[in-house]
C-alpha cells in the first residue's frame, strides 16, 4: 500500500516539475524572442504604403505610388546615412511625398485622398527576400491611399534594401553588407536565416500582438 501511494506521489511531483521546467523554458524563449524583436525593431525605418482597397486597380495604383516616392527618397538619401538622418529626411519631406502620390494617382485617372506620416507602427512578421523580419513597433513613412483597406506594400529604407531588387527571394551580398553594418551579428544571425525555431517564437509572439491590433493587414 506504502508503495503504492509512493508510486503516485512521485508521479504528481514529476509531472508538476515537468509542468514547471515546460513553462519556465517557454516563457524564457518567448520573452527573448520579444527582447530580439524589440531590438531590431529599434534598428530598422520602414516605408508602408497601404492600397484603398485589394481590388486589382488599387493594388495598381499602390504600386505606381511606390515607385514614385521611392524615386524621389533615392534622391535625397544614399546608403552612407544613419537610420536618423533618414527618418529626419523623410519627416522634413512629408508633404512633398504627399503632392507626389496625389500627382500620381491623378495621372491615372484617381481622386483618392492621400495621408503621409512619420510614426511608429505596428508589423506583423514579414519575409523581405530571404530574411525575416519580427513583427514589433517600427519607426515608418506610412502613406495611405484612400480608405486604406487594402494590402500593404512594404520594404526598409534603413539599412537600406528599399533599392534592393528582391524578385529572386534571396538577399544580395550588398543587402546583407548593409544589414552587417548596422545590425548585431546576433540580429544578422536570426533574421537573414531562415530560422524555424525564432519564426516559431515570433510567429507565437506575433499572435498574442493581434489581439491587440487586430486591424493590421
Amino acid at each position: 500500500m506504502k508503495s503504492k501511494l509512493f508510486s503516485v506521489d512521485f508521479i504528481i511531483k514529476w509531472i508538476l516539475l515537468s509542468t514547471i521546467l515546460f513553462l519556465f523554458l517557454f516563457f524564457s524563449s518567448f520573452y527573448y524572442a520579444k527582447y530580439v524583436s524589440s531590438n531590431i525593431s529599434s534598428k530598422v525605418f520602414r516605408l508602408h504604403i497601404v492600397a484603398n482597397s485589394d481590388l486589382a486597380t488599387d493594388q495598381m495604383l499602390k504600386l505606381k505610388v511606390r515607385d514614385a516616392v521611392l524615386k524621389y527618397m533615392n534622391s535625397l538619401i544614399d546608403t552612407s546615412m544613419t537610420k536618423d538622418e533618414i527618418k529626419k529626411i523623410a519627416t522634413k519631406n512629408l508633404s512633398k511625398f504627399r503632392t507626389i502620390a496625389l500627382n500620381t494617382l491623378n495621372e491615372y485617372g484617381c481622386n483618392y485622398d492621400v495621408s503621409v506620416e512619420v510614426g511608429n507602427f505596428f508589423f506583423p512578421t514579414k519575409k523581405y527576400g530571404n530574411a525575416y523580419f519580427p513583427d514589433g513597433n517600427y519607426d515608418a513613412l506610412n502613406i495611405k491611399i484612400g480608405s486604406a483597406a487594402g494590402h500593404n506594400w512594404w520594404c526598409v529604407m534603413f539599412p537600406p534594401l528599399c533599392f534592393i531588387d528582391t524578385q529572386s527571394g534571396v538577399l544580395s551580398e550588398e543587402s546583407e553588407n548593409y544589414l552587417k553594418n548596422n545590425l548585431s551579428d546576433e540580429d544578422i544571425n536570426i533574421i537573414s536565416h531562415e530560422n524555424d525555431s525564432y519564426i516559431f517564437k515570433f510567429k507565437t509572439i506575433e499572435t498574442i500582438n493581434r489581439i491587440f491590433h487586430s486591424n493590421v493587414k
